[in-house]
């Protein structure tokens, strides 16, 4: 290689590495640190695609903020059960459910909800583990707003 083929190479790498931590560093100034409760308590309608949307929202909102710069709830109650109702069987709600998990993002599943409609969270819903249910769906939205959290309903 020659010496000015490695410069420009390191010049290249140099400038793009200046670019991704300024990039980085700009979401960081603008945006912050966030605590969010995202609130879902309705049908997903047709193909689910207000669930999904309502998915890609708070992935949007971790990609512009930095997923280790945010920390996000989402309390589902009523008719928002159905997403996770939905993704027993759809995949794309599935791996949209389980991505979001693995950025840390948790989701409260309302206990009146699940006694007050004979709901099994084991049987009828997906990826729900007794942690995560919380005894009230709009107790839960009052004590995170108290917290801190920013409420967001997509």
């Amino acid at each position: 290689m020659r010496l000015s083929t490695r410069i420009l190479t390191a010049v290249t790498l140099t400038i793009s590495l200046a670019l991704a931590v300024f990039g980085n560093a700009s979401a960081n100034d603008r945006y912050g640190k966030q605590k969010v409760v995202y609130h879902i308590n309705y049908d997903g309608g047709d193909a689910d695609k207000a669930y999904r949307g309502a998915l890609i929202n708070i992935q949007n909102h971790i990609n512009a903020v930095g997923a280790e710069n945010i920390d996000i709830k989402l309390v589902l109650h009523g008719n928002g059960l159905g997403l996770l109702a939905h993704a027993k069987t759809n995949e794309a709600l599935q791996g949209q459910v389980l991505g979001l998990k693995g950025q840390n993002v948790e989701i409260n599943v309302c206990n009146n909800t699940l006694e007050g409609r004979n709901i099994s969270y084991e049987n009828d819903l997906f990826d729900v583990f007794k942690e995560d249910i919380v005894p009230s769906g709009v107790a839960e939205l009052s004590r995170l707003q108290q917290m801190g959290y920013t409420y967001i309903k997509p």
